[in-house]
């Protein structure tokens, strides 16, 4: 059992429940990945970087989808209309012009054709699944639970201020306008976080449910660790590339 799978089980204050997540973070956050710092550290191969950058669509794409199915269970107007600035952040007004968009534009400026990477067929089968497992929990869990596992986004500005100035500093096909995804993100990844960490200080009111929205936590950095696994194994030094999925050297 991990350190925190009691770590409720007395109750928690929400001072203290929000101290533990914060842990959860700090201990399990993908920024402490290898992948992650090969990456800031210049390592990458550009077949690595733009491996990363189509199979991390995969999980780009599935975020409006995700949060509608969490928009769906909620009977709060005020909390339904909060949340779907995250769609139309992601899809944007037309479907086109929101993050997904512009992640599309960062996996084609390193040199991806745009239909291969929407169509996901070159994705590998761990991101694959990750990301079905990640859409499953958050359709299938309580709305407290989907709510809490978005609370990785407290830590994506972390690793934003990482990756950026890295990936511009130590690659030199990498460029400002490539990487203009993240322009907006740390001011939409703190409102959102923001709102949902609230909600969770609210409903986390049982020592069950504060240990579910841990686990909640948990679960979702295991989702993008998980990512990062399965391209370390497929692009790393051995190249165990999986039937199918996108090859750099054929590329």
């Amino acid at each position: 059992m991990s350190k925190f799978g009691n770590a409720a089980r007395d109750g928690l204050s929400p001072a203290d429940l929000e101290r533990v997540l914060r842990e959860v973070g700090a201990e399990r956050y993908h920024n402490r990945h290898p992948y992650h710092h090969q990456m800031v550290n210049g390592t990458l191969t550009k077949g690595q970087m733009q491996a990363w950058a189509l199979n991390r669509y995969c999980y780009q794409s599935v975020i409006p989808r995700k949060d509608a199915m969490i928009l769906a269970r909620s009977e709060d107007p005020e909390f339904r209309a909060e949340w779907r600035k995250r769609i139309e952040d992601h899809d944007g007004d037309d479907g086109w012009s929101g993050g997904i968009a512009r992640w599309l534009k960062l996996a084609t400026g390193l040199g991806l054709d745009a239909d291969d990477v929407k169509s996901e067929k070159l994705a590998l089968p761990g991101t694959r699944f990750a990301v079905g497992a990640y859409l499953s929990f958050c359709t299938n869990r309580t709305l407290l639970e989907a709510v809490a596992s978005s609370l990785t986004e407290l830590f994506s500005p972390v690793i934003i201020n990482e990756r950026v100035p890295a990936m511009l500093a130590k690659y030199d096909y990498v460029t400002p306008d490539i990487l203009a995804y993240f322009d907006k993100r740390p001011t939409q990844a703190s409102r959102d976080s923001d709102f949902a960490l609230a909600y969770v200080m609210k409903h986390a009111d049982t020592p069950e449910k504060q240990q579910a929205v841990i686990d909640a936590l948990i679960f979702k950095c295991d989702v993008l660790w998980a990512m990062l696994d399965a391209l370390a194994h497929a692009y790393g030094e051995k190249g165990n590339i999986p039937p199918g999925a996108f090859d750099p050297e054929a590329a």
